[in-house]
């Protein structure tokens, strides 16, 4: 795991270019570099180059490098340089050292550069079709090195190779261009901004971008209209500043014409071959191709020079995971994080499955004294308005891991492959019956107790009024929007969802889960696997039938059935719970600093600055109005509509006004020194 960041110039054919110094400032380097520190605290670099095209344009690169090493500790430095004949180290510098210009030191044509956030979990196998094309490597088992030959010998289709998480870049001075990509899940982060037309800046994390502008003494960064997208869902991958999240499985590369050029990503590619609509049927595997993805998902995820466990709740999906890695590993530990709330503490659970597996176990204190400020620094450092309230417990998870291991497997992706939500049951049922259940009149329901029978009814006649199955996920539905912010100039009609589990699978693990467990680990830092979203395991259950997944609508019914290989039966048939914390109860009774958080924030004379200016105009009495309710949800009444646990809504419009104070400040402009 590591942080990755570069910036690219370009000078017109013609135009008279600046010193390289003056392109790329050294000050915008350090901007990018404190976004990203936070990822990697085992070494840094940072590298420069200028190249001219063949249409006369002068291209200035810089790739500014934070690492957690992982594997290979001598021999993964980066960015990594290679002039076509062998590793170039000595073209990199730290920072506070002198900048080295690589042009002004090696002129070879053939010169790459790459910087590299992720693990390769296929390396040892493509080193070896490497080297048997003729690729000589000087590291004795870098990952880094592995990802640099092969984008020398595949170019833009060197995703195709790779089973991985990664978000990479890659500078061809041949070419004057640099590109870059993510993996097909989206489990690392990259976002770029423009600047200026002929700036072009890439990084894991949006805060250091928006600091280049501050150093640049330009305006900065500002809310935009896609701020509403973000209270409504608490994410998404239109950012609400000037920004852009690149898609899953998608290589870019720059300049053309001063813009980015698309390269089709993995996941449009295999749309050809397998239209959308009928993927599901053709060529579905037996059970043993899932089962072989899986073992070897898990078995190639083991390898690390770091010490390495796994995480464990009490539910299915980590269970399996460690079922499977004590085979291939049986010294492994498993790791379960005691929750402050007996309702949301599985360790109980945990600690059962650990002793049937007879699996090394080690229950861990969390620390929730410091939630308000945790809360912040991670809002901060993400430079986002996250608005899934599990980033705090998962921050805890791996900040109380991190005293044990460095790296740890997890079980993200099992619900978006397998159906493990409730949602994937009941969207057949709302494609086909939206008409009728949108008759269920929701405002005589219940409401007051988030997830009870009568909430959720009335969760999903909203839904079948309004945007269909994607509602469901919303954190303010249509209605509840509209009352806040009023009524959106975007029409919405409600959206059939054939294929819920590939709607998750592309929207919400991507810019949810993904995000969150990134985050999380990302401010510790911690590096996390998730065996599930291997390239071969992804692939396989996109080609199940969902009636196979999901049979007579049962849950991971087939995911289920495999386990029974692996695991005993009350593992399996435990009911499924959320990872989860009671913010509602904490912003009650100021657990953490929580309550005081909100109320200092949402009651500011300011609380939203910049956000007007952007068109998205926060009703302050609906606001006032939900905290209300909200502290009367837990008193005694006869009246089933008296108080409302409005436990998400608040947590949303709390980061909301977090993130937008924080952007505030960043848009500042540094004074000179």
């Amino acid at each position: 795991m590591c942080g990755i960041a570069g910036v690219l110039v370009v000078h017109n054919a013609g135009d008279a270019a600046p010193a390289p110094l003056e392109a790329i400032p050294e000050a915008w380097l350090d901007a990018l570099d404190d976004g990203i520190k936070h990822r990697g605290p085992d070494g840094e670099g940072r590298f420069r180059d200028r190249a001219v095209r063949g249409d006369g344009a002068v291209v200035d690169v810089a790739i500014v490098h934070r690492r957690l090493s992982i594997i290979d500790h001598s021999g993964g430095h980066q960015p990594m340089v290679h002039d076509g004949e062998r590793l170039r180290p000595d073209l990199t510098y730290a920072r506070g050292e002198p900048p080295i210009l690589a042009s002004d030191a090696c002129r070879a044509a053939e010169l790459v550069a790459v910087g590299f956030n992720g693990c390769l979990y296929n390396h040892r196998s493509l080193r070896t079709e490497l080297e048997r094309l003729g690729h000589r490597f000087e590291t004795d088992h870098s990952d880094t090195e592995v990802l640099l030959h092969a984008w020398r010998r595949h170019g833009p289709a060197v995703c195709d190779h790779l089973d991985a998480m990664h978000a990479s870049l890659f500078w061809s001075r041949e070419q004057g261009r640099l590109a870059w990509s993510r993996d097909p899940a989206g489990e690392k982060p990259l976002y770029t901004s423009r600047p200026s037309p002929a700036v072009l800046l890439v990084s894991s994390g949006v805060a250091g971008m928006l600091g280049v502008g501050a150093v640049d003494g330009g305006t900065g960064r500002r809310p935009n209209e896609h701020a509403r997208a973000w209270l409504a869902m608490g994410r998404s991958f239109k950012l609400p500043v000037e920004a852009e999240e690149h898609p899953p499985g998608a290589v870019w590369s720059a300049p053309e014409t001063h813009a980015a050029e698309e390269q089709r990503s993995l996941r449009d590619r295999r749309s050809d071959e397998r239209p959308a609509a009928s993927r599901r049927e053709q060529g579905a595997p037996r059970d043993a191709a899932i089962v072989d993805a899986l073992e070897h998902a898990v078995a190639s995820r083991l390898e690390a020079d770091a010490p390495l466990g796994l995480f464990l709740s009490g539910g299915l999906d980590s269970a399996l995971i460690a079922a499977i890695a004590r085979r291939h590993r049986p010294e492994i530990k498993a790791f379960t994080v005691r929750m402050p709330s007996a309702r949301f503490d599985e360790s109980h659970d945990a600690a059962a499955t650990a002793d049937a597996l007879r699996v090394e176990h080690t229950l861990l204190d969390c620390d929730p004294a410091g939630a308000a400020a945790d809360l912040v620094r991670l809002v901060e450092q993400l430079g986002l308005p996250f608005g899934d309230s599990s980033l705090l417990p998962t921050y805890w998870v791996c900040k109380a891991a991190s005293d044990h291991v460095k790296v740890a497997l997890a079980g993200d992706g099992a619900d978006e492959l397998f159906g493990g939500y409730r949602r994937h049951t009941i969207a057949p049922a709302l494609n086909r019956w939206h008409s009728l259940l949108g008759l269920i009149p929701d405002r005589l329901l219940d409401r007051r107790t988030p997830g009870s029978r009568p909430a959720y009814l009335a969760r999903l006649a909203t839904a079948a009024r309004h945007g269909g199955y994607p509602e469901l996920t919303a954190v303010f539905q249509t209605p509840e929007l509209a009352e806040l912010l009023g009524p959106s100039t975007t029409p919405t009609g409600f959206q059939y969802t054939d294929d819920p589990l590939t709607h998750d699978f592309d929207h919400y693990l991507p810019s949810d889960l993904l995000r969150k467990t990134d985050t999380a680990s990302m401010a510790v830092p911690i590096e996390v696997r998730a065996p599930f979203l291997s390239k071969s395991l992804v692939e396989a259950a996109m080609r199940t039938p969902l009636g196979v997944l999901m049979p007579w609508g049962r849950r991971k019914g087939l995911l289920k059935e495999l386990a029974r290989r692996h695991l005993p039966e009350h593992v399996i048939d435990r009911p499924k719970r959320g990872f989860a914390i009671p913010i509602g109860e904490w912003f009650r009774t100021d657990f953490g600093g929580l309550r005081g958080l909100l109320h200092d924030h949402l009651r500011s004379a300011d609380p939203f600055p910049g956000l007007a200016d952007a068109g998205v105009l926060i009703d302050r009495a609906v606001v006032e109005r939900l905290l209300l309710e909200h502290d009367r949800a837990g008193e005694w009444s006869l009246s089933p509509w008296r108080g409302r646990d409005h436990s998400q809504r608040l947590y949303a419009l709390l980061v909301l006004s977090i993130w937008a104070k924080w952007l505030r400040g960043r848009s500042r402009p540094v004074p000179a020194s």
